[in-house]
């Protein structure tokens, strides 16, 4: 039997949330600059020529072109196990804007589903998250996140968990398992600034990072 709502951070969530008060409206007026240059097509020629226009605008906007990749340090004080716990759970720190969003969570198994609405609860989605955890031989962890959304593949995380001094150190890489389109440039950009301050708030410090975003 799944069960479902797993403790989230408040303040992760209240982070995400911000984040998702300035997506939204960007993605209506990607929409409506969409349907105001088919619009402006069809008053100056016809809708003849606007209908093919239109279509190709789309499917420009649509064809899946761009891929993100990258690495990042994080660093905290809280203990080697502690973090273990937290990367290997239903809400990986790492993943916070995502669950951050979700309406709810449910967890069966090794795999936690994040159910997400939009479009005024029209449309919705659900990211689901499967973790697969390896001890390492310093007592550490590797931690392997395999996300999909709606059943497609969408991004893989590996979290490398280890003791540094008086520190837990965090080494995780990151790539994109699909290609997207120009009309997700603007949300990556706004999501880009806030990937350090959610981890930030729930107790990680970026120490260093590495993304590649492009072609």
């Amino acid at each position: 039997m799944p069960s479902r709502d797993p403790e989230r951070s408040q303040k992760a969530v209240d982070t995400a949330q911000s984040y998702l008060r300035r997506e939204r409206p960007l993605n209506a007026l990607i929409m409506l600059l969409t349907v105001s240059a088919f619009l402006g097509t069809y008053l100056v020629t016809s809708l003849l020529l606007a209908i093919p226009a239109g279509a190709i605008l789309i499917i420009f906007m649509r064809f899946p072109i761009f891929q993100s990749k990258g690495t990042f340090r994080l660093r905290t004080n809280d203990n080697l196990n502690t973090v273990i716990d937290e990367f290997s759970g239903p809400v990986p720190p790492v993943l916070a804007l995502q669950w951050g969003m979700a309406d709810e969570i449910s967890i069966e198994d090794d795999t936690a589903v994040y159910s997400v609405s939009y479009l005024f609860g029209l449309q919705s989605a659900d990211v689901a998250v499967q973790t697969e955890t390896n001890p390492t031989a310093d007592s550490g962890s590797v931690i392997e996140s395999e996300v999909t959304i709606n059943g497609q593949p969408w991004a893989t995380y590996t979290s490398t968990v280890s003791t540094s001094g008086k520190y837990t150190t965090i080494d995780v890489t990151y790539t994109s398992n699909r290609r997207f389109g120009l009309r997700r440039v603007p949300q990556q950009i706004i999501a880009n600034q806030y990937r350090d301050e959610i981890l930030s708030v729930q107790g990680y410090t970026v120490v260093t990072r590495d993304a590649h975003f492009g072609i």
